[in-house]
């Protein structure tokens, strides 16, 4: 009897049948068979496969969106799982398609479109499970399941993100409102102190002043109580307000000097010759006595 052979590439099995039935597994490389009564009939990939499985669903919220899931599964390498991978499923790409569906479909819609996104891990961890229950009847083995796209409507997807920009603006209206309050107190604290600094410079100032002129003033009242005593001593028949005319006469020139010399002073126009000058004493004269009865009065 003569005999036959065939070979098997690398990363693939097929399946030898006798006479219509199943007989054994040619493993990659060169088998050899009966002719006439073994034959080689289809071969099975052993790689690692990989799946996009597409399904549009509603969420709780009554949004239907797509979700792709990729499926990534194997044959069992042994030949058991082989011979079911083989004879038990015709398509198993649409087998896995409608486990991948009915997952998807009664997960989702418990769940609202914007927690679809934060629990993508449990979905495809639900589907998973799923699949590997089922599969692993058939000699399937599923590695994973990640969900590689949520894509709700158009419309959906524009609205979420109007709210999002929304929510945005609106913090950022918010910070920089108070960026503006904080810059405002601020000025208004800083305003405060260069005032209240200034206050006290100007009331320092003010007492700084009035205690000069009070020293001016005792000062003036000393020389003149100095110049009336000795006037009063050394010359005869002189009274003392005699001596207080005369001083107040001789300020009154030192004052018409001053205004005279000084350029950017104001015109002045008085009653001036040198019969007026005992006029002039004498109203200087007057208004001191006439204040004295009101000041003591202030004083007492």
């Amino acid at each position: 009897m003569s005999c036959c052979c065939t070979t098997v590439e690398t990363g693939s099995v097929k399946i030898v049948e006798r006479c219509g039935k199943y007989e054994s597994i040619a493993q990659p490389g060169l088998t050899f068979f009966i002719p006439c009564c073994d034959m080689p009939t289809g071969s099975i990939s052993m790689r690692l496969q990989q799946i996009e499985v597409g399904c549009e669903t509603k969420t709780k919220d009554n949004v239907f969106t797509q979700i792709k899931v990729s499926i990534q599964f194997q044959i069992v390498k042994d030949d058991d799982s082989i011979f079911k991978a083989y004879y038990r499923l015709t398509n198993p790409r649409s087998q896995i398609e409608s486990y991948v569906y009915d997952v998807v479909r009664s997960t989702v819609p418990k769940i609202d479109l914007d927690d679809v996104f934060t629990t993508k891990e449990e979905i495809a961890a639900e589907v998973a499970s799923n699949l590997k229950h089922h599969m692993a009847s058939f000699g399937y083995e599923i590695l994973a399941t990640p969900i590689t796209d949520i894509e709700p409507n158009a419309e959906v997807k524009r609205a979420m993100n109007e709210i999002n920009k929304a929510k945005r603006l609106r913090v950022a209206a918010m910070d920089a409102g108070e960026a503006t309050k904080i810059k405002a107190i601020k000025e208004a604290e800083a305003e405060a102190s260069r005032t209240e600094i200034q206050a006290k410079a100007s009331a320092e100032a003010m007492h700084l002043g009035g205690v000069g002129i009070a020293r001016q003033r005792q000062a003036i009242m000393e020389g003149l109580r100095e110049s009336v005593n000795a006037w009063g001593t050394e010359v005869d028949d002189i009274q003392p307000k005699q001596v207080l005319d005369l001083m107040i006469v001789t300020q009154y020139f030192d004052m018409m000097h001053t205004v005279g010399t000084e350029s950017r002073s104001n015109a002045m126009f008085l009653n001036h010759s040198p019969g007026a000058l005992f006029g002039v004493s004498e109203a200087i004269s007057k208004g001191f006595i006439s204040g004295l009865p009101t000041v003591q009065g202030i004083k007492r």
